[in-house]
């Protein structure tokens, strides 16, 4: 009776948590909620907008924003891209994926002129092609 108490006391001295399967699940999902997240793509460009008093709506997380300075500049992911390159930035999105939005975000100092040629390229795409502007609320 002797011999079996020290052999339950020796088990005891030598049980241990292995945390290696912890830190490997806890690495694992710390991947699938990186690679899961969804990213917000901003334009590149501080575009003062025009106040709205009508209805306004959150933006979606996935569409392609493009924004035109005050100086009639045409921003797309960070470059000056121009009014001509909007059209194959859009088609290019819209043949990945029909259903995504365009957002224009005009600084209210910019050209009705420039406003009007780039909604034109957006709408040369697709007429179906969902156009959002993008204002500040009052």
């Amino acid at each position: 009776m002797g011999r079996f108490r020290a052999a339950a006391a020796d088990d005891d001295a030598e049980t241990a948590i292995d945390m290696s399967p912890l830190i490997d699940c806890v690495f694992i999902l710390l991947i699938f909620f990186i690679v899961t997240t969804v990213f917000v793509e901003e334009t590149g460009v501080d575009v003062n907008k025009p106040q709205s008093g009508g209805t306004a709506s959150d933006l979606e997380k996935t569409s392609i924003l493009i924004a035109i300075t005050d100086q009639d500049e045409v921003v797309y992911g960070g470059a000056n891209i121009g009014p001509k390159a909007v059209e194959g930035v859009v088609r290019q999105q819209f043949s990945a994926n029909p259903d995504i939005p365009v957002i224009l975000q005009a600084d209210e100092a910019s050209s009705h002129g420039m406003f009007a040629e780039v909604y034109q390229q957006i709408k040369a795409v697709d007429d179906s092609i969902k156009v959002s502007f993008a204002t500040e609320r009052k």
